[in-house]
């Protein structure tokens, strides 16, 4: 580790030494987990997985209600914390990796196995260098459950009051479209509002013969599936991204027979988090007014999902240093803004702090995407998020005690 007069020196790379020295373990690690996958909110064995490993390197981790864990590092206020998600997606992997997904239908096929192993490192490696030369501060970090199910386990954390005093809060997701070696930055936001829309319609139903004697249901959908989202691009400003897609669609049991009952189901994006705020009520009203015509009712759920992760200035510069610092001046790419949704933007919401995206693309390889079940990134991944993560906390660190030592020895105004 590099250290001089108690402050590390951050110009240079910290970590490169000691991720070549644990990048086995890690890699090991990763491979546990990815073979036993677990879903929002059941992640049981990972919890234990985390909190013993944590235990074994000397931590005390705090099990959280449900699944979930923290762990506090360092002495004295906190100067940031760092999450990660831990659950899996119900998806079929078919990789056929040696350590392939063992439960039927479930798979890490979104990187949270990759984002828990790095803060599993970043924790190992701060509690290693605070027990050499203490740090000064406490970086508090967070594996959190059920980043894929709406409103996600970020509310719960917070609930719990896991961001009390916490000045900042960093994370991480792995990219497959952003190469080995880089990290994608953007100041602002760098996801999209996520909301669920489902409606569930009813009319008159009857013989496909005469669908003027009936509400004709099935058309009644199509109209609502094709005019709604097009109305809504009418409705918003056009640089607000509001995109509604369908995922679900189901009605009728024969070719024969109008139905009387059919269900439509997606999803609402928005980039910008003031038009998410209002556009709930106004796509409760253009489906309303899509569907009068045809006769049938519509009973629409909407389920608010997250806001945008907004990026906050001073932070998404700390970790850009970082990156520099630890991997060369080449090391950061600016992303373009996600339709994605991604719960940490609640705690962004409670503190600013900054998400990053993790290249794991190796060279050569094919450009994966997220949520399928061919997703296979580069392990070396993990090694690059870990330094990466692990030196944005020792800024944030010294920020916090310089930040001290100006307000207990301000600096005199001559001019007064």
């Amino acid at each position: 580790m590099v250290f001089a007069n108690s402050r590390y020196d951050l110009s240079t790379p910290v970590f490169d030494d000691w991720v070549e020295r644990m990048m086995g373990t890690l890699v090991q690690f990763r491979r546990e987990v990815h073979a036993n996958p677990e879903l929002s909110f059941r992640e049981v064995a990972t919890t234990e997985r985390l909190m013993n490993r944590l235990r074994e390197a000397g931590m005390n981790p705090v099990a959280c209600e449900g699944t979930g864990c923290y762990v506090d590092i360092g002495s004295g206020p906190f100067a940031v914390a760092l999450r990660a998600d831990i659950d899996a997606l119900p998806i079929v992997e078919q990789t056929d990796l040696p350590y392939a997904s063992t439960v039927p239908g479930v798979m890490h096929a979104c990187g949270h196995d990759i984002h828990q192993t790095v803060m599993l490192g970043v924790a190992l490696a701060l509690h290693e260098l605070n027990e050499k030369t203490p740090l000064g501060r406490s970086v508090r970090i967070l594996f959190q459950p059920a980043e894929e199910q709406l409103p996600g386990g970020a509310v719960q954390m917070i609930s719990q009051g896991l961001l009390k005093d916490i000045p900042r809060a960093f994370a991480l997701h792995c990219d497959p479209k952003v190469d080995l070696g880089q990290i994608g930055t953007r100041i602002g936001a760098i996801t999209s509002a996520s909301d669920t829309v489902k409606i569930h319609l009813s009319g008159h139903g009857g013989h496909t013969s005469r669908p003027h004697l009936t509400e004709d249901l099935i058309y009644a959908m199509s109209q609502i599936a094709v005019q709604v989202p097009a109305v809504l691009t009418r409705r918003t400003d056009v640089r607000s991204g509001v995109l509604v897609a369908w995922g679900q669609v189901s009605a009728g049991v024969a070719p024969n027979a109008i139905p009387a009952e059919g269900y439509l189901a997606g999803t609402m994006r928005c980039l910008d988090v003031e038009v998410w705020r209002q556009a709930g009520n106004l796509l409760d009203e253009v489906i309303e007014q899509v569907a009068v015509p045809f006769g049938v009712k519509a009973r629409v759920e909407h389920i608010r999902g997250v806001p945008p992760v907004v990026n906050t200035d001073l932070e998404t510069t700390m970790l850009e240093n970082a990156a520099r610092a630890e991997l060369g001046e080449d090391s950061i790419v600016l992303v373009e803004q996600s339709m994605g949704g991604e719960d940490f933007a609640w705690m962004l919401q409670e503190v600013p702090g900054s998400m990053f995206r993790l290249g794991t693309r190796a060279p050569g390889d094919p450009t994966y995407d997220l949520h399928q079940g061919d997703y296979a990134p580069s392990e070396q991944a993990i090694g690059i998020g870990v330094r990466v993560m692990a030196a944005t906390a020792l800024r944030a660190v010294r920020f916090e005690l310089a930040k001290a030592a100006k307000a207990a020895n301000p600096i005199r105004d001559e001019a007064r």
